[in-house]
This record gives C-alpha cells, structure tokens and sequence, in this order.
C-alpha cells in the first residue's frame, strides 16, 4: 500500500497533532500515520522570492513529512487573499453581493497551485494517493496532471458548492469545473452540494450522471459522494467534563451569578450570521421580559482575515450592535451580551459549552459547522444544554433533534431561543441522545476512513 499524501492550503505544525479531544488535524494525522506519508501545504507565512523558491521545509514526526512553503507577497495577496477568499469563499456561501473578481488574481491563484504541484511532485513515489482539501486547491490535480502524475487523486470541499446559477458568478466557473473532474473522486458535506454539482455537470458541461455518482465529463470518469465531516464526541465528553472545574469555568460562572447562559463560538465571518444572531438575542428581551437580567449571550469570535476589507466592515457592525444592545437592557450589574473577539483554547471553549444552557449556532450557510457538533458532545447528558442550529448548516442534515431556525427570520429565532430556554429536562435528554448517537455513527474517522477506502478503491468497513 502506498503512502498517503495530504494537500491543504494550511499544515498542521507537529505540535497541533497531539491533541486529546480530537479534530481535522488529529484524524488526518492519525491516517498519515498508519501508511506513512506527507503533509503538503502553505506554511502560513509570507516569505522572500529566495525562501519560497529554496523547496519544501521537512519536518519528520514519526513516519510522517509536513512538507510547508511559504508565499510571497505577491502570490499571498492574488491566490489566497484574492481570488480564493475575496471571490470563491463569497460565492461559495451564496454571497454575490461581496464577492470581488479580478483576472490577475484568478492568474495568480492558477499560477500557485501550478507552483505546488510542481513542489510536490518532487516528493511523490508511484503508488502514492493524495488527498487534496478546499476552495483553494481546486486546480491541484489538474495540474498534476500536466506534470504527467497519474496517481489517484481526491478532493474534498469543507465549504458549501453553489447552485449553478450562483457559480455563474465567477466569470472562469467553467475552467473551475473542469479542474475538479480532473481528480478521481470528488467529496461534499452535503447532499445538497453534491446535486448542486451535478446539477451544473449536467445543464452546463454536457456532462452525465449515474445514480451512483459516478460522472463523465470534460474527458473524464471521476465519482463524487458525500462524506459528512464529523468529531470524536465521546472524547469531546471526556475532555469538557475534565475540565468543568478549571479556574476559567468557575470564574464565568461566579460572574453569572444563577443566569442562564447561551454560548456562541465562530470565527468573525459574514457568512456566519452573528449581527442577526445579536438582534434575535434582542428580539428575545424585547418580547420576553422576564428573561432581562435572567440571560446573558456570549459570544467568542476570534478575527480572521483582518487584512481583508469585508472581513474589517463585519467586526464594525458586529462592535456596534453589541454596544446598542448593551445600552438598551443593561443594569448596573447585567450586560445582556458578552462580546468576546479573541481566541480561545479547544479545551476552554468545550467546558464553556459545558456549562451553557443553550448553545446559538446560526450561520447563513457553513458547509458542516463543526461547532453544533462540538457543542452537542460536550454537554453533561444528565443536564444537556439545548442546540438551536441553522437549518442552513451542513450538520443541520444529522442533528435532527436541535431546535432548527432559519437565521433570516428574527422573530423565529427568538421564539426558538426562549423555546430553549424554557425547554424541560426530559426533553432536552431525549434531543441530547437522539444527536449524540448521529455523532458517534458518523464520526471523524468514518469520514477520513470511507473517503479514503473509496480513493483507493477499497470496499468500507
């Protein structure tokens, strides 16, 4: 069996491994190591024209090479700032409106993966796999395979795939589409996503679909299949429940004082829908009374892509709506919402969920949305919080027993919330279990395991 060979626009340093409660780069180590392999990808930092060209940093852990570079300036701002985050992170989350499209970034963001595939190549052995991840990697194998590799190749997209007419946007969609069918096979978090690219196969490319996945199109024969990305829940459980005594935890909940707390956690993103999640918790106080002064929101978002300008307007708005309703129900010992830009660490925010009544997550579209499940696994099941969940997050489709809202609708999102809130205890174990049972048949490892197993060609299981 050959190695298994990883491609992400960011590695995992060694040390980000080694966690105990799980998450993407612990299964994707843990797969690494089993066969042995590479882990290939952007350092993250911007490098001099001598650095970035000198080849691939190594570094061996075990029997795994993380295999980084760095990006000079020019190619950071035209492939990862540009065309990846200021035009397909936008479209990709059905968000027009802010994408921005530019044909030196799009140059760039071919002429980058271009450049690491041809790092790589260097680095591959015959019987290799390589699995490639994300939006920013959609031309990889395509131009592997102008490098003359024919190894097999997978893809799997961690965001959301558009409807067709929303791909229309991005005036190279068609160029996109093609280098997808140049891998072998091609992974979404939803159904909903794997249609949306069917969908355009077929209307757009000329292309046909089985039943089973399995596509020609463009030349090619590839498969696509959903993969829901999941968490190790039970370790999630040992690791919030470890830490419920830590100094962090009994000092938030001194600082309650008896309140009931509801717990948000995202990055500080437009697609994540936090300024209408402020004025549901609004709505709430407005049209609840007697929760003013019984509730208090938290809500941790770390910032992200600060050089970005849409990214810089979010923060703004969000700063502003946190501050207005502030003013409008605060006490000389109340702040109704808690507004927290900065980062957190794994094991804290777990034992935070822990403690928490409700648990908000309500983007406007995520692909999977990893925190609903975090949330849901570190709840104590004898007192479990209660997970009010956008029915637009890919994990929306498994935990059937959150209370499901539509982020548009503010009035819905509040009832929710106070639904929650109110909600018995009989109920909110039923729900934990219900959830929890969806988490552990679709776990982090069956994810790595069933992608991998259908790459290689192998029957599951």
């Amino acid at each position: 069996m050959g190695r298994l060979i990883v491609v992400s626009n960011r590695v995992a340093k060694p040390t980000e491994t080694k966690g105990s409660a799980g998450g993407l780069a612990v299964a994707i180590f843990g797969a690494l190591k089993d066969t042995g392999g590479v882990w290939f990808g952007w350092s993250g930092e911007v490098v001099s024209e001598a650095v970035a060209h000198a080849g691939p940093t190594l570094v061996e852990e075990g029997t795994v090479t993380f295999a980084t570079v760095g990006l000079v300036r020019r190619d950071y701002d035209q492939y990862y700032r540009g065309f990846s985050n200021a035009t397909l992170w936008p479209v990709f989350h059905y968000r027009n409106d802010l994408a921005a499209y530019e044909r030196d970034d799009y140059a760039g963001y071919r002429r980058v993966n271009a450049w690491l595939a041809h790092k790589l190549v260097k680095l591959l052995a015959p019987d290799d796999i390589i699995w490639v991840h994300d939006y920013h990697l959609i031309p990889f194998a395509d131009a592997l395979r102008r490098e003359g590799i024919g190894n097999r190749i997978g893809f799997f997209l961690h965001t959301p795939f558009p409807a067709p007419q929303v791909l229309l946007n991005v005036p190279p969609h068609e160029e996109l589409i093609k280098s997808l069918c140049c891998y072998d096979v091609v992974g979404f978090q939803t159904d909903t996503d794997r249609g949306a690219f069917h969908d355009y196969l077929v209307r757009h490319a000329h292309g046909t679909v089985s039943e089973q996945g399995e596509i020609e199109a463009f030349g090619r024969r590839l498969r696509t299949d959903v993969y829901r990305i999941g968490v190790f829940p039970d370790e999630i459980a040992r690791e919030a429940e470890r830490n419920e005594s830590r100094q962090h935890v009994l000092e938030l909940k001194q600082s309650l004082e008896g309140r009931e707390l509801v717990m948000s956690v995202d990055r500080l993103d437009y697609s994540k829908g936090l300024v209408e999640r402020f004025k549901a918790f609004e709505r709430l106080l407005e049209n609840a009374p007697q929760w003013r002064g019984n509730v208090t929101l938290v809500q941790i978002a770390p910032p992200t892509r600060a050089d970005v300008e849409s990214y810089q307007e979010i923060r703004h708005n969000l700063e502003y709506e946190a501050g207005r309703i502030n003013g409008r129900f605060s006490g000389l010992d109340y702040t109704p919402i808690r507004y927290l830009n900065q980062r957190y660490a794994r094991s804290q925010l777990m034992s935070l969920f822990r403690e928490s009544q409700v648990g908000f997550v309500t983007p406007l579209r995520d692909g999977m949305n990893l925190v609903a499940k975090e949330y849901v696994a570190a709840q104590n099941p004898e007192d479990p919080g209660v997970l009010v969940l956008s029915e637009f997050a890919g994990a929306a489709a498994e935990l059937c027993a959150a209370v499901l809202v539509n982020p548009h609708d503010i009035a819905g999102m509040a009832e929710a919330l106070e639904r929650a809130l109110a909600m018995p205890l009989a109920e909110r174990r039923q729900r934990h279990e219900v959830n929890m049972a969806a988490l552990r048949k679709n776990d982090l490892g069956t994810w790595r395991d069933r992608f991998l197993a259908d790459l290689r060609g192998e029957p599951y299981g």
